[in-house]
């Protein structure tokens, strides 16, 4: 996953996957969703993301996933 936060123009692009983007959908008029051709999601676009996401604050974590307990 990439995230890039566009200063100039307040945008804010989050990549969930690469890969070939076949349609775009408006989620509303400022939120552009961009699947691929399996309808999965690739990408999100967010206009005035400083507003909506509280950019300023943003921080990211990656949480590992717990593993199974063994069998008793």
């Amino acid at each position: 996953m990439k995230v890039k936060y566009f200063e100039d123009t307040d945008t804010l692009y989050i990549e969930f996957r690469s890969g070939g983007i076949v349609e775009s959908r408006d989620l509303d008029e400022n939120t552009l969703l961009e699947l691929d051709d399996q309808g999965r999601v690739c990408a999100m676009t967010m206009e005035h993301a400083r507003e909506r996401a509280d950019i300023p604050t943003f921080s990211f974590e990656q949480v590992a996933a717990a593993r199974p307990s063994a069998a008793l």
